[in-house]
């Protein structure tokens, strides 16, 4: 096969991005976790594409799995640096501060080893044998397999369905900050703009701007749903039996209130994405009625 078929490449370049990081991620690597993170992300969004059946589920399931790993680590790494970003503050409490940075790296150290544990599990090598073999195969047990121009419809369908997700969850969150809601929209945020690359790419387009949109949003929502959950760590150390004084705990308020508000900006911030977002879905909803194109 000639190696610039898009189906292959396809897979070959997320399972690259994903070897890559996962040494350096496995030694405790901050942005190495981060990388390899999004390299899951990559990978799942393109082995529903290139495989078929019941191999192509268990393929999604051991990436799925890593995923899982390397987020519970990226979570408490990037809530330990907002607590150093917030400890050159003055004004916030450095007891209560230093306090949840302990519990934090207690918590991140158990999840480290389950993480190593997954990295070592998985041969990245027979992953990417299979994946490929699904790219290669003109025939499988499962019945033919797609070619790519099918293989791209089959992906503009895909989203489409994940556009007019992200249409409902943004109607749903409506225009108040309720953080469960704005968490919907992020998701399908997310799982729409790793879609398009997919698509972007088995048509080789260069076309970027609305998945860069996609990305902006993503990274908003996300810094939101990092700062509410140590706002959610802060009210679970104030009520556990590791509390701290009724001073600290004074000053922990203070801080939780300081949060607070940065979501509140955040989503202002959000509000003036949101036509943006809309016409975008509206453009990705509408693909069956132009050429195939990546967005």
């Amino acid at each position: 096969m000639n190696e610039s078929h898009p189906s292959e490449l396809l897979i070959r370049q997320r399972l690259l991005a994903l070897t890559r990081m996962l040494p350096s991620a496995r030694n405790g690597d901050v942005n190495a976790i981060h990388q390899a993170r999004v390299a899951t992300r990559r990978v799942r969004a393109a082995l529903p594409i290139v495989t078929r059946g019941s191999k192509g589920r268990k393929l999604t399931k051991v990436v799925s799995r890593l995923t899982r790993a390397l987020g519970g680590v990226r979570e408490h790494d990037v809530a330990l640096l907002t607590l150093d970003e917030l400890a050159s503050d003055a004004s916030v409490s450095r007891e209560g501060i230093d306090l949840l940075r302990t519990i934090l790296r207690e918590e991140r150290e158990r999840l480290f080893a389950d993480m190593a544990l997954e990295i070592e599990r998985v041969d990245l090598e027979k992953l990417q044998r299979k994946a490929l073999a699904a790219a290669h195969h003109k025939v499988d047990a499962q019945g033919p397999a797609l070619s790519d121009a099918k293989r791209l419809r089959a992906v503009i369908k895909r989203s489409i369905r994940r556009a007019l997700a992200l249409q409902a969850a943004i109607d749903n969150a409506g225009g108040i900050y309720l953080p469960d809601r704005l968490h919907q929209v992020r998701i399908a945020v997310k799982k729409l703009r790793y879609v398009l690359e997919v698509a972007r790419d088995l048509s080789r387009s260069r076309a970027s701007a609305r998945i860069r949109t996609l990305k902006t949003v993503q990274d908003l929502l996300g810094h939101m749903h990092d700062l509410e959950m140590l706002i959610m760590r802060i009210r679970a150390l104030q009520g556990s039996d590791r509390a701290p004084t009724l001073r600290v705990s004074a000053e922990l308020d203070r801080l939780v209130r300081r949060l607070e508000t940065e979501c509140r900006q955040l989503h202002v911030r959000y509000m003036g994405f949101k036509k943006k977002l809309l016409e975008l879905c509206d453009y990705v909803t509408s693909a069956d009625d132009r050429p195939a194109s990546a967005a």
